[in-house]
């Protein structure tokens, strides 16, 4: 399926191939961006689980610091057996431009057959799937998102404001926009296929990502949706208690964000080119 409710369509072939002559897919390296704000404190934890995936698979860790105050990027380095980049924003940008500073440095960095996974710093989210999200990228899908809402997702670790913030924005966003095959549009796990974020920057350039705070990921959801994208959601068991710093989500400003960038999205016109 894809973003805008169309059917996928299939490739076109070039005929029967004999057996012994068919391609093998191949699953490019996983560049992991870390948009991480004064996270010393669970980074280690975090680069220590990506790095036990990475003895079966090809991964490069991009941690963006965001201006942090408590050492977060001298706790990055040495990491046996991963590859781990360090970005840093001199004072704190907010996690809008954390996550397109480290998407801007994965697409500098990836090849062809690469693809770019997105998951918060704080250690609450599974390395283990990123094998999955691999697969499901190799399957055909642009986009799989770490969905706490479908059957066998769970988020109820998660303080109970949060619960509600994201399952009401879910509702919202699905019946304002009319994606009905989106369930989990506020997760901040997910993978994009590399040809789909390089399509996506070349028309908006610095402008991919305009927000500053948590809606920066409905906002990136929303205009990869010009694209087209075929998009797969993978169950995700949030574990919020394992996050050991304090919360840096803001209820009210966070629900302004929302609403604010549902008002722009309605307002301005699609591409007036084909993505």
């Amino acid at each position: 399926m894809t973003l805008d409710g169309r059917e996928s369509e299939a490739s076109p072939t070039a005929g029967p191939r004999p057996a012994t002559a068919l391609a093998t897919p191949v699953r490019g390296r996983a560049h992991v961006v870390l948009p991480a704000y004064n996270e010393a404190a669970a980074l280690p934890s975090l680069l220590r689980r990506i790095a036990e995936v990475a003895r079966t698979e090809q991964i490069t860790a991009w941690v963006v610091d965001d201006g942090s105050s408590d050492g977060t990027g001298e706790v990055v380095t040495g990491v046996p057996g991963l590859d781990v980049r360090l970005v840093r924003h001199p004072v704190n940008l907010g996690l809008g431009q954390a996550v397109q500073t480290g998407l801007r440095a994965a697409l500098a960095d990836a090849a062809e057959d690469d693809f770019v996974v997105v998951m918060d710093a704080d250690d609450t989210h599974d390395p283990a799937l990123i094998t999955r999200l691999g697969n499901e990228i190799l399957s055909g899908a642009d986009v799989v998102i770490c969905s706490r809402f479908v059957t066998g997702g769970d988020d109820r670790t998660a303080p109970l404001f949060r619960r509600m913030l994201s399952r009401s924005a879910a509702v919202l966003f699905r019946r304002v926009l009319g994606l009905v095959d989106v369930h989990d549009f506020t997760s901040g796990f997910r993978a994009y296929r590399i040809s789909l974020l390089a399509r996506a920057s070349a028309h908006w350039g610095e402008r991919l990502v305009e927000e500053r705070g948590f809606a920066c990921m409905v906002e990136l959801l929303l205009k990869l949706r010009h694209c087209h994208p075929v998009i797969t959601e993978v169950p995700l068991e949030l574990r919020y208690d394992r996050k050991q710093g304090p919360s840096k989500l803001k209820l009210r400003r966070t629900i302004v964000q929302y609403v604010r960038l549902l008002a722009r999205d309605r307002l301005t016109p699609a591409p007036y080119r084909e993505l």
